[in-house]
């Protein structure tokens, strides 16, 4: 996926899903999201987003690399909160193990796939209709290199980020997709997604601060995307906090930061303070 510019922000047309959501009241104004105190991270379970928030988003999914800064901060927080982080992912959950190489708890897809030894907490199951919606996806992009289909465990989305002409197209066509086969549209930045339905970031937050270590910690749940405002409902309700990084927008994170460097900043800072 990345590195972000002007023209990598969630397109308007695909943001309708979670639109009413953050319309509700509850969104934070976007003036008034200060940055998290570092104490913050002290008695945290902290949850992860990846692409756009530990790492820049590339031009393809697969072209993105895990830096070593990356890697010594996701050691030491390990350390530091004594085993209370996970990263959750819209990527398969398999494939963001690979890219980080270390022994982290990892949940997939959007929140309904959990990885490794978190595997006894996931329920769900492919839907047969993402054969149909694959097909279609590809239909859609054939004879054009610039979209790009990406199957994964529970969906199925298309790129558009080279190509954002085709924004309307490709969000028609899962919206379409979606009502045919009662699958869940997923917009994100510069993507669209129809995956199965009944679980989000927010669950998988739910779900594991159920669990040992998490459950002795404190919520905070760090994202990017429109995807994981699930996450900073979740994080909220049970007593923690969303923590946005990227541009300002209507969000339900309380805290912002300015990007993957200064979220890698303040993990930085975090884990020295609080060490």
């Amino acid at each position: 996926m990345k590195p972000e510019n002007a023209n990598a922000t969630t397109p308007r047309s695909c943001e309708w899903a979670e639109r009413p959501k953050l319309e509700r009241g509850n969104a934070t104004d976007r003036k008034s999201m200060p940055e998290p105190p570092p104490a913050l991270l002290g008695a945290a379970s902290l949850f992860l987003d990846f692409d756009g928030t530990l790492i820049e988003i590339a031009e393809r999914p697969d072209a993105v690399t895990v830096s070593a800064r990356l890697a010594r901060v996701m050691q030491r927080l390990l350390v530091g909160l004594q085993g209370r982080v996970a990263v959750i992912s819209g990527r398969p959950a398999e494939q963001v193990g690979a890219l980080l190489g270390q022994p982290i708890p990892i949940v997939g897809s959007h929140g309904l796939e959990f990885g490794g030894d978190l595997a006894r907490l996931g329920k769900g199951s492919r839907p047969p209709a993402l054969v149909e919606a694959l097909a279609a996806m590809r239909a859609l992009a054939s004879g054009r290199p610039e979209l790009l289909v990406e199957d994964k465990p529970f969906g199925v989305a298309l790129h558009y980020r080279q190509c954002p002409a085709a924004e309307a197209e490709c969000c028609t066509l899962a919206e379409e997709l979606a009502a045919r086969h009662g699958l869940q549209v997923q917009p994100g930045k510069m993507m669209i997604e129809v995956r199965a339905p009944g679980g989000d970031k927010g669950t998988a937050i739910r779900t594991l601060m159920r669990e040992t270590p998490f459950a002795q910690g404190t919520p905070v749940f760090m994202g990017d995307d429109l995807t994981d405002e699930p996450g900073f409902a979740a994080a909220a309700d049970l007593g923690g906090a969303g923590i946005l990084v990227g541009e300002t927008r209507p969000s339900l994170a309380r805290y912002r930061l300015g990007g993957v460097a200064a979220a890698l900043a303040w993990l930085e800072s975090g884990v020295a303070q609080n060490a």
